[in-house]
């Protein structure tokens, strides 16, 4: 791919948004343009800049990432959305994927799924990635 994927990262806390930056920036061909941090200036932030790519979390202050990624759908249609998340869950996974997310990693699996997530999104495919949560006896 001859193109740079442009990436926006929207995370509430300033370690993470660093970190995915550093990480996601190494990446040949990929670019980190912006960051977010709340869903207000994810969805500001979509709109005027037209992201590939948008690494969200479901929960920040302002606006849910679930209700950012519903806005940026509307406003940056092409942007392809990467939950990144603390939310273990099927049914967080499920309100993701109907609120327009093409992808599914929770943070504690990211060593591993993130980079294939964004990969696999850079092709307009979907990615879910791997689920820890256990029912409770």
């Amino acid at each position: 791919m001859d193109m740079n994927i442009r990436i926006l990262v929207a995370d509430d806390h300033p370690v993470v948004r660093r970190g995915l930056k550093n990480l996601l920036g190494r990446h040949p061909g990929w670019e980190v343009i912006d960051e977010a941090k709340n869903g207000m200036e994810a969805v500001e932030k979509a709109s005027r800049l037209l992201p590939d790519i948008i690494v969200l979390d479901v929960t920040m202050p302002k606006m849910s990432g679930l209700e950012a990624c519903r806005q940026i759908r509307k406003c940056a249609p092409e942007c392809e959305v990467l939950f990144l998340t603390q939310h273990d869950s099927p049914q967080m996974l499920r309100e993701a994927v109907e609120a327009g997310g093409r992808g599914y990693v929770v943070k504690s699996s990211a060593a591993h799924d993130l980079l294939p997530a964004v990969e696999a999104l850079t092709q307009h495919k979907s990615f879910t990635g791997r689920l820890r949560h256990r029912k409770r006896p």
